[in-house]
């Protein structure tokens, strides 16, 4: 299939780890819960690293449908921003569809989550790990599958 641009609609699995936890570093994966993270690439509804790591860029070859990626991302290229207080408030919204993506959903164990939201979305912490990402980036679906 042809290479996703700004404004085409994609669809990735990835496993969501990180370089600071202490004990594990897995943090979420769409494939366990057959749920792929969906965006129109440019939107600013994902992450920086996220949307560089499929267009490419800076020597990075954009990614082709069915290719598979690990990226790290920088805290400033990722959830950086989320750490950081709104003008009035304690902290910023961190929950899947409120705010920039993919973070993931609260389940009924919040294990994945609260992960993710102590190590990202916590104002007191003095600086973010980063994030490491295994990506696989879908072709374009039929509507009949």
């Amino acid at each position: 299939g042809a290479v996703p641009q700004k404004g085409s609609n994609v669809a990735i699995d990835y496993v969501m780890s990180t370089t600071g936890a202490r004990y594990g570093t897995k943090i979420y994966s769409t494939a366990d819960r057959n749920a792929p993270y969906r965006w129109v690439l440019g939107d600013g509804s994902t992450i920086p690293g996220l949307e560089e790591a499929v267009l490419g860029g800076e020597g990075v070859s954009p990614m082709m449908p069915g290719g598979i990626r690990r990226v790290i991302i920088p805290a400033n290229l990722g959830y950086a921003p989320l750490a950081k207080p709104l003008p009035g408030q304690k902290k910023q919204e961190c929950e899947a569809g409120k705010g920039i993506g993919p973070i993931p959903p609260i389940t009924e164990d919040m294990g994945n989550y609260q992960r993710f939201k102590n190590i990202y979305c916590n104002p007191n912490i003095p600086y973010q790990p980063d994030l490491v990402m295994d990506i696989k980036l879908y072709g374009k679906r039929s509507s009949a599958s």
